[in-house]
């Protein structure tokens, strides 16, 4: 923790130490929705990625003196109150998701409180991407759950039809000849929408490209996750028809959600090739105007030395 001076290391330890303290029980509800939710099983990585990337900007920034930022930092109420208020009512009224969303504005009060402005610019994209790391709100979930099934299985049975496989959908449900595929809600592809799009955003973070490929990066993770999503239940029924139900069971429910990852980044690593072919790196704006304006001037010299050199020598 370099970062800051030795007489503002021990604020820092003791807000965290509070900060901690007030959320552990939420922090332990947030865990323990990662080992029982598949949808969010990410959330153990979230944290260390926050933390490496913390770690990563402290280092680029440097050092910073005992009173830079000083006068700033009063300004950490501004998030700390809010914070505080929002845990206190997520509390009162038994809703889960306000106190874990104040979490984040608790930190952002912190980073303030220590280190002013310069520290919250530095911990801004460490503290954002920790909302990856929370549930989403159960309304959320039902409203974004129930199209994602019925697309994922209208979509499959398109698919398995297109491949000569007799399929039907029936609600929910894919009917073939010797199976039929429930696409129950943990098939919807949530989950993976939720679990590859934290990876675009991360991809987005640490890659050195330019800021559109960033932005298309994060705008397909979505698009890509739901067609993995469909390839898994196209190929489940596939393995179905062709190879046999248990296998078809043991790569749907147990190999498939590795697989679909895999095939998601791999689709993002073409993505990021094609765009490398489309979008052609232009040099500096700024450094071409510095070079036409150096090309002018020497010119022009140039050009006044001719002028000065006597006819006839």
């Amino acid at each position: 923790m370099a970062f800051l001076p030795r007489t503002k290391q021990s604020m820092a330890a003791g807000l965290g130490l509070t900060l901690l303290w007030a959320y552990w029980p939420v922090l332990s509800d947030v865990a323990a929705r990662w080992s029982n939710d598949p949808k969010y099983s990410h959330g153990y990585l979230v944290p260390v990625f926050a933390l490496w990337l913390l770690w990563k900007r402290l280092r680029q920034a440097g050092p910073q003196a005992d009173g830079q930022g000083s006068g700033a930092q009063w300004w950490g109420l501004a998030f700390l109150l809010p914070g505080i208020g929002l845990h206190l009512a997520g509390v009162y009224v038994y809703l889960d998701w306000l106190s874990e969303v104040s979490l984040l504005l608790s930190l952002a009060g912190l980073c303030q409180s220590v280190g002013g402005w310069r520290l919250l610019r530095i911990a801004g994209p460490s503290i954002g991407f920790l909302a990856f790391m929370l549930p989403l709100p159960f309304r959320v979930e039902i409203a974004m759950g129930y199209p994602l099934q019925h697309l994922a299985t209208v979509a499959g049975t398109y698919l398995l039809e297109l491949l000569g496989f007799c399929a039907s959908a029936q609600g929910n449900t894919i009917v073939l000849n010797n199976k039929t595929i429930d696409v129950v809600e943990a098939c919807s592809g949530l989950g993976m929408v939720v679990t590859f799009f934290a990876l675009a955003v991360a991809v987005a973070i640490v890659l050195d490209r330019p800021l559109l490929d960033r932005i298309v990066v994060v705008a397909s993770a979505v698009p890509v996750s739901l067609f993995a999503n469909i390839i898994r239940i196209t190929a489940t029924g596939i393995l179905a028809e062709t190879v046999g139900g248990p296998i078809a069971d043991v790569v749907f429910h147990t190999l498939a959600g590795y697989l679909m990852m895999t095939l998601a980044a791999g689709l993002i690593w073409l993505e990021l090739k094609i765009l490398s072919r489309l979008l052609v790196a232009v040099p500096v704006e700024g450094k071409m105007d510095i070079d036409l304006a150096l090309g002018m001037m020497s010119s022009s010299v140039a050009d006044k030395r001719r002028r000065k050199v006597p006819v006839g020598k």
